[in-house]
């Protein structure tokens, strides 16, 4: 796992030098008139998420090796489900939105507000699911027991097995 870490981490660091990297060139050379006050806030507090969370995988994640190069600590699993996938969807969509930002100007920066749009969706998708009962993996509700097979099991007798 220290290997496939090391591997990521150093690929993203130079996705975001690259990303970060054309953006300032394409502002410097060719949309001079563009690069204003608003459009470098817009630039720093809509990236800022992306180096955030960055840093945050980089010291959470970052193996620590011992003097003599063995792997003390290989770091946390970058390709965990739940929060950190959901934050690689964040840096991946930023550099998306940098990219046209720095090809269309600072229109495209509204594509960004894709991610708390999801996050809405998926947080009402939980709430209703939640609120309708639990649900298998296909969304299809569970079967509930009959009178029958609840007095059963209630007397310890034969106990139906849900999947």
């Amino acid at each position: 796992m220290a290997a496939s870490n090391t591997k990521r981490l150093n690929q993203t660091l130079y996705i975001t030098l690259a990303v970060h990297g054309l953006w300032w060139l394409l502002r410097a050379l060719i949309f001079r008139a563009s690069l204003s006050r608003k459009s470098l806030l817009v630039y720093v507090l809509l990236s800022a998420p992306q180096l955030l969370i960055e840093l945050y995988f980089e010291r959470l994640s970052r193996p620590t090796l011992t003097a003599d190069g063995g792997v003390q600590r290989a770091g946390e699993d970058l390709d965990a489900k739940g929060l950190t996938e959901y934050m690689w969807d964040v840096v991946y969509w930023t550099y998306g939105c940098i990219t046209m930002s720095a090809i269309l100007g600072d229109y495209a920066w509204w594509l960004w507000a894709v991610i708390p749009a999801y996050s809405g969706y998926a947080a009402w998708g939980m709430y209703t699911g939640m609120r309708g009962g639990y649900q298998d993996a296909a969304g299809v509700p569970q079967p509930q027991a009959s009178k029958r097979q609840a007095k059963m099991e209630k007397r310890g007798g034969q106990k139906m097995q849900y999947r």
